[in-house]
């Protein structure tokens, strides 16, 4: 994670500790990345959720298998965890606005969700723009 060469493990995570990371594996079924053109499935996938400050970072360990998108179904809306994607104007747009970034949006500008979801289509998925537009 960190190249710590031969550190030992305990004492590596009594670091990350005393800086403020904390590291949680996940157990996680299966790991869904889409792109435009396909999408990449990973089943039985390590995964390491990393907090740093408020910022979480996920890391996958496993090899994926590509299949062409939509192949496995691809709702509007798709769950995932905590958060869920939200499909913008419909399967027309292709611009997907994570329901994180609408909450983080609304709450740094002090508006409702609906406000929020407006600013980032307006701004196409620009969580800074979209905050400004709003203030």
């Amino acid at each position: 994670m960190f190249g710590g060469g031969g550190m030992n493990p305990r004492k590596m995570k009594q670091m990350m500790k005393q800086m403020g990371i904390d590291v949680t594996e996940l157990e996680a079924e299966e790991v869904i990345i889409r792109t435009a053109d396909e999408e990449l499935v990973f089943t039985g996938a390590q995964v390491t959720r990393m907090d740093a400050q408020g910022q979480e970072t996920y890391q996958i360990v496993g090899d994926p298998e590509s299949r062409p998108r939509g192949e496995g179904g691809s709702p509007s809306a798709v769950e995932s965890g905590d958060d869920a994607v939200v499909d913008v104007e419909g399967e027309a747009a292709g611009a997907e606005i994570p329901d994180s970034d609408i909450q983080i949006v609304a709450q740094r500008a002090g508006v409702g969700k609906d406000e929020a979801r407006e600013a980032l289509e307006a701004e196409n998925g620009d969580l800074a723009a979209a905050i400004a537009r709003l203030e």
